[in-house]
């Protein structure tokens, strides 16, 4: 039988491997950006898209959720960590597809035809498209995760990865995902890159 749980573990997708969910709440319990209320918002975005009517395969995509940031430190390898992570933790299938998925979130460099990959990114990346007071929350938040990294390289390279995901068609790779955040999310992102450059 499963350990009491929260709204949130009710959401784990499986009905087995109880522990590792445990532990996988334990390890986004921290400060910074990629917290509770990240897995919360990436699985909440999920629902999003699949009430839109966006086809993925639950169960993986969804697990990939749960593992995409469960290693987050600031430090290279994070989704690397994470995926490996989910690979010693989980049978395959699915393992295989989650890992993959994980891996995906470092570059978020998912083609529309690949369905899991592109529900998965999308729901990730939605957070750019929040209102004014979640979005300046989420900016501290990251700010804080990269507390050891001078103001001036921060600066720099936040703008960079910003730019970079403005530089394609569109941040979103679903029609669902482009419908919903496209035009709130570009218009956050360029916003940001502003205030970086202009401090």
């Amino acid at each position: 039988m499963p350990p009491t749980s929260t709204p949130l573990a009710d959401r784990w997708p499986l009905r087995a491997l109880f522990e590792v969910r445990e532990e996988l709440l334990v390890a986004w319990d921290r400060p910074g950006y990629h917290d509770l209320r990240h897995l919360t918002e990436v699985l909440d975005r999920l629902d999003d898209l699949d009430r839109a009517g966006t086809p993925f395969d639950t169960v993986p995509v969804v697990l990939a959720a749960w593992f995409h940031d469960a290693v987050y430190d600031g430090q290279p390898d994070a989704e690397q960590r994470s995926a490996m992570l989910a690979e010693a933790a989980l049978p395959d299938p699915p393992a295989a597809e989650v890992a993959r998925l994980v891996r995906m979130t470092e570059h978020h460099q998912a083609f529309p035809d690949d369905l899991n990959a592109a529900a998965l990114s999308d729901a990730d990346l939605a957070i750019l498209a929040a209102d004014p007071g979640r979005y300046d929350a989420y900016a501290r938040d990251v700010r804080l995760e990269y507390a050891h990294v001078s103001d001036a390289d921060f600066r720099a390279g936040r703008a960079g990865v910003l730019s970079d995901l403005l530089t394609g068609p569109s941040l979103f790779r679903t029609t669902q995902g482009q419908a919903l955040w496209e035009a709130r999310a570009r218009s956050n992102v360029r916003a940001e890159i502003e205030q970086l450059r202009q401090r």
